[in-house]
């Protein structure tokens, strides 16, 4: 064996070389990948025999071009094929040929790369790939990446669902102009440069219908080779009905369900902080008990659904005459609390007068259409450094609502003095 010839047998690569398409040589690597038991028996097959039906045209007009005179040394551009060997096994091969000579006669020499593992990883690359996309684009979820300047860089698919916008409508502009109150924002940023992640994170975002919905946010931040931050990855989704819910949950822990104000256990639990900033800050604090009076007699003369329009009535009319940051609840039957931050006791005494006056000024009906009217009793009670909790602040205004029943009910009073 020559030299050269050694050195094909030596090759990595299968090298098959034809004359009129018959095999005049095959080094190891061919007997090989055509899975024949010799070379041997491999000498003076037809190389076509091999090729696949469906890449039997192109391969005899590839090789019909390099066997052109002249074209010696002048390999042709590799390309694939699909061969059967020997044992009919299917593999994908790189082929390429060139022109070149054999015992001193025309020949081809073709090379050849098993490329059927390399192409089974592209199809399961590929499939991965439509698996991955597929379930990127059903996503509930909206993923998104942000540079360290805030702009969207990457939005995913499902942002069309959440905020009804087109990925390209969102990439280039800052994720802060999705937020209808900066503070979210702010507050997220804040969170995810200090612990460099956030999950389940709060806030909200305005749709493009210009609804406001509330999202959960889950991310991580970026950082480049040299540690600075980089921007922010993660998912953001859709929580508005959870929300609602959670919200009419808590609604319905808090409220009363017949007059629509605060019940008993929502109404301390504020009073309770108000208490608590008063006593900080040294703010005045004023709080009002009340009764409907005369209730059972409107219960057992009108009937119990009237009794319930009374109160209803009685809260709204007390209501009217409060502020947004003061609150109201009912603390039981007909017993009501008021509650007003920020007021002096004589603020608080003409805010009890004015409630007093709208009470009075209501006219109901019963269901004959027969008219009745209803009066209330309020005692008054102020906030004071000495007092050692609200309890205190509480009983005083109860015993000024005694008080003020005792004295014959439709009045105000309190057990406070100026300057307490």
């Amino acid at each position: 064996m020559s030299h050269d010839l050694r050195l094909l047998h030596l090759l990595p690569a299968a090298v098959l070389v034809t004359q009129d398409g018959a095999i005049r040589f095959a080094n190891a690597a061919s007997v090989e990948l055509l899975e024949a038991p010799s070379a041997d028996r491999l000498i003076g097959r037809l190389s076509g025999d091999f090729v696949h039906p469906i890449d039997q045209v192109r391969s005899s007009n590839r090789i019909q071009q390099v066997a052109v005179p002249g074209q010696a040394g002048r390999p042709n551009k590799s390309s694939e094929f699909r061969i059967r060997t020997a044992r009919g096994n299917l593999r994908m091969v790189l082929i390429s040929s060139m022109a070149t000579e054999w015992d001193g006669a025309p020949a081809v020499l073709m090379c050849g790369l098993d490329m059927t593992h390399q192409s089974e990883i592209e199809a399961q690359l590929r499939e991965s790939e439509q698996n991955f996309r597929r379930l990127f684009d059903s996503l509930q979820d909206v993923y998104y990446r942000t540079n360290a300047q805030g702009v969207v860089q990457h939005v995913g698919p499902g942002v069309r669902r959440v905020l009804g916008y087109e990925p390209h409508e969102i990439e280039g502009r800052t994720a802060e102009s999705y937020y209808p109150h900066s503070s979210d924002r702010d507050a997220f940023k804040a969170a995810i440069l200090a612990d460099g992640e956030v999950s389940d994170f709060p806030g909200q975002m305005v749709r493009r219908d210009g609804q406001v919905i509330d999202i959960s946010i889950s991310s991580h931040a970026l950082y480049d080779h040299a540690g600075n931050f980089a921007g922010v990855e993660g998912i953001y989704r859709d929580v508005t009905q959870r929300k609602n819910l959670e919200r009419e949950l808590q609604r319905l822990a808090t409220t009363d369900m017949l007059t629509g104000i605060a019940n008993r256990r929502a109404f301390l639990e504020t009073a309770e902080s108000a208490y608590a900033h008063s006593c900080h800050s040294g703010e005045p604090l004023t709080l009002l008990m009340l009764d409907l009076d005369h209730f059972k007699a409107i219960n057992d003369r009108y009937g119990h659904l009237e009794g319930d329009r009374a109160l209803v009535a009685f809260a709204q009319a007390v209501k009217s005459q409060l502020r947004a940051s003061d609150a109201v609840g009912r603390l039981g039957g007909e017993e009501f609390g008021v509650l007003l931050p920020l007021t002096t006791l004589a603020e608080g005494l003409e805010a009890a007068h004015r409630i007093l006056q709208s009470v009075r000024a209501l006219q109901l009906n019963d269901d004959t259409g027969q008219a009745y009217r209803i009066t209330t009793s309020l005692g008054v009670g102020a906030f004071r450094q000495s007092d050692r909790s609200l309890r205190d602040m509480l009983d005083r205004a109860d015993q000024a609502l005694y008080l003020a029943k005792h004295r014959g009910r439709d009045q105000i009073a309190s057990l406070e003095t100026p300057g307490d």
